[in-house]
C-alpha cells in the first residue's frame, strides 16, 4: 500500500494534538516536519513528483561505511567497550544482508577475536576483559553462524555454553542477562536463541520459560521487559520469537497482542515506534515488523490456511527506511536529522528485508517431520521450517533487494540454516529430503 503511492494528502496524516500542546506533541510535530521535507518530492499531490521507482538503497555507501568498522572506532568507540561482540554482528549481519561475503583474512582475525572473548566459565564476554553476558554471546553466536565455516562453529565450546546458560537460569523461568544481573526478555530470547541455533535445548533450559514470558504481557497486548512493566517493541519480538522457539506462541492473548503491534506504526512516517506515545525510530523497523512473521504463522496455524498476509503496510515500512534512514556518508540512522551508527544501520536493513521478503512456516513440511519423531515444531529443527516465498514488495529500485533475515534467529535464512545443519546433523540425516525449500530455488546443503 504505501503512504506515498496513495491518494491521501500528506498533511491529512500528521498528529492532532486537539489544540492542547505538550513537549511530547511539539517534539513529534518537529519529527513530522523532517519526514515531510523527505517525502515531498514523491507526496501523491505533487504536481512535480518524483518516481517511486528512483529510490534508491544506497548499497555502496554503506558497504564502505561498514568495512571501516575493521580499521577501528576511534575514540568514539569506547563507549563500546563491552559490546565488542555486537558492533561484528551489527556490521557483519548488515554486510550479509546485502550479500557482501567477508575475505579470508577478515574471517580468521574474527574467528580469532572470538577465541578471546570466549570463556572458560561459558559464554562469550563484551571483550577480553568482561564478564560473560548473555546478549553478547548471542551477538557473539550469531556473528560466528554469519562467519559460517567449521572452525566458526567448531569454536563454540557448547559443553561450558550450556552450564553458563543453565547458571543464568531462574526458577520462575526467566534468566539473568550476567552473573548476579538484571532480568528481562532479552535474556529469555537471548538465551534460547543460542540453544536452539547450538542443539542446546533441553526440558532443563526451558522449564517455565513460556511461564515467564506469558506473564510478561501487558493489558495492552505487548510484552514488557518482565512482569507488571510496559509493553515495549524490543522486549516484544524477544518474547514472540522466544515463545516461537519453545512452540509455545499460543498461549499469548493474540487479539490484544495484533491491535498492540500494529498501532506501533506510524501513519505519516510508515516507520514504527517502540512504546506508545513515543517517536519512530529507525531500529525498530526490525523490532516492530519482526513481530509481524511470527504473529502470521501463529493465526495461520490456528485458522489452518496459508492465505494471509503481514499485518503492516510493507511499503511504507521501505519508504521511511529509504527516504528518512539513510546517511549520506554511509549507513543508517534512527531517523532524520541524527547521525548513522552500526546499531540502527543493521536494524533498519533487517527491518527492509522483512518488509520486501514473505517468509512462511511450512506446517507441512513440520508435520512430516514430526513423523519421525524428530520435534519439528521448536528449537533449531523448527526454526529450519521457515522459508521464503517466490513473492517480493520492493519500493523503488528492483536492486534495492535484501537476503531474507530468518524470523527468529535475525541473521539471513542461509547462515541460519548451515549452523544449524552442523550442530543437528544427526537429526537432519533422517528428515533432509522432507526439509523446506524456497520457493527462489534455494535448496538446503
Amino acid at each position: 500500500m504505501g503512504i506515498l503511492n496513495g491518494f491521501t494528502g500528506l498533511s491529512e496524516l500528521r498528529y492532532n494534538d486537539d489544540g492542547l500542546p505538550t513537549d511530547t506533541s511539539i517534539e513529534q510535530k518537529r519529527i513530522e516536519d523532517l519526514i515531510l521535507e523527505k517525502f515531498a518530492p514523491y507526496a501523491p499531490h505533487n504536481p512535480h513528483k518524483k518516481s517511486l521507482e528512483s529510490i534508491l538503497l544506497h548499497r555502496h555507501s554503506h558497504i564502505a561505511y561498514l568495512k571501516k568498522a575493521f580499521k577501528g572506532l576511534g575514540r568514539w568507540g569506547g563507549a563500546l567497550d563491552a559490546s565488542k561482540p555486537w558492533v561484528i554482528y551489527w556490521v557483519c549481519h548488515s554486510l550479509d544482508l546485502m550479500e557482501q561475503q567477508l575475505d579470508e583474512t577478515t574471517v580468521m582475525r574474527a574467528i580469532s577475536t572470538f577465541k578471546q572473548w570466549q570463556l572458560p566459565s561459558g559464554g562469550f564476554g563484551g571483550g577480553g576483559d568482561q564478564l560473560g553476558h548473555l546478549a553478547t554471546t548471542y551477538a557473539s553466536i550469531n556473528a560466528l553462524a554469519i562467519i559460517g565455516t567449521q572452525d566458526a562453529y567448531d569454536l563454540i565450546d557448547r559443553e561450558s555454553l550450556y552450564q553458563f546458560l543453565m547458571k543464568m537460569k531462574q526458577p520462575d523461568g526467566s534468566f539473568t542477562m550476567n552473573e548476579n544481573g538484571e532480568i528481562d526478555i532479552r535474556g529469555s530470547f537471548c538465551a534460547l536463541s543460542v540453544a536452539a541455533l547450538t542443539n542446546l535445548l533441553t526440558d532443563e533450559l526451558t522449564e517455565n520459560c513460556s511461564e515467564f514470558i506469558v506473564r510478561s504481557q501487558t493489558y495492552e497486548g505487548g510484552i514488557g521487559p518482565y512482569p507488571g512493566k510496559e509493553a515495549h517493541n524490543g522486549y516484544t519480538f524477544c518474547g514472540l520469537a522466544a515463545l516461537q522457539i519453545l512452540g509455545a506462541m499460543s498461549r499469548l492473548n493474540i487479539n490484544n497482542l495484533i491491535n498492540w503491534c500494529s498501532s506501533r506504526q506510524m501513519p505519516l512516517e510508515g516507520g514504527f515506534q517502540g512504546r506508545t506515545n513515543k517517536l519512530v525510530d529507525g531500529c525498530y523497523s526490525f523490532w516492530g515488523a519482526g513481530d509481524f512473521p511470527l504473529i502470521r504463522e501463529l493465526l495461520q496455524r490456528s485458522e489452518g490456511t496459508d492465505d494471509m498476509e503481514y499485518l503492516f503496510d510493507r511499503e511504507a515500512l521501505q519508504e521511511y527506511i529509504l527516504l528518512c534512514c539513510q546517511s549520506n556518508y554511509g549507513g543508517l540512522a534512527d531517523k532524520p536529522g541524527l547521525g548513522a551508527d552500526y546499531y540502527h544501520t543493521c536494524y533498519c536493513l533487517s527491518g527492509l528485508s522483512t518488509s520486501q521478503h514473505s517468509i512462511q512456516y511450512d506446517r507441512k513440511a513440520a508435520e512430516a517431520i514430526a513423523k519421525l519423531n524428530i520435534d519439528s515444531h521448536k528449537g533449531g529443527i523448527g526454526s529450519l521450517m521457515w522459508k521464503s516465498e517466490n513473492e517480493y514488495i520492493v519500493v523503488g529500485d528492483l536492486n534495492n533487494l535484501l537476503a531474507p533475515t530468518h524470523p527468529v534467529h535475525n541473521i539471513t535464512l542461509t547462515a541460519a540454516r548451515k549452523i544449524i545443519h552442523y550442530f543437528y546433523a544427526e537429526d537432519i540425516e533422517k528428515c533432509h529430503a522432507l526439509l523446506p525449500r524456497d520457493e527462489d530455488g534455494y535448496h538446503h546443503q
